[in-house]
């Protein structure tokens, strides 16, 4: 059976394909880049999930069962790298709207 942050993950990665995928805007299309970054982030957070640990921060933890701290520095960085991704997109963005005159992906045509 599948669990409920996997079908989390797949479901808000979709809806970050579709607006990839399915709009002209670059504004959106930056957007469901994010939405897909943010479904990663859910993804790996996911699998290092464990029932019943604790976090790797507490040393007089009751059990010797912890959550796994590698795929939680990942994250981290993960989110660190989006944010930068993230910017340099939407920095392209404003570049391209002062140079065609529009957000649209398919309008090619330079402003006169």
């Amino acid at each position: 059976m599948i669990s409920l942050p996997f079908l989390a993950v797949m479901v808000i990665i979709s809806i970050g394909l579709s607006a990839v995928i399915f709009r002209r805007n670059l504004v959106k299309i930056v957007m469901g880049t994010s939405i897909v970054a943010s479904a990663i982030n859910l993804f790996i957070v996911s699998l290092g999930y464990r029932e019943g640990g604790v976090a790797p921060i507490f040393t007089g933890a009751p059990t010797l069962e912890m959550v796994l701290p590698t795929p939680q520095a990942l994250t981290l960085t993960s989110i660190v790298i989006d944010l930068a991704v993230t910017a340099m997109m939407l920095s392209f963005a404003i570049i391209i709207y002062k140079h065609y005159g529009s957000l649209d992906s398919r309008k090619r045509r330079l402003r006169e």
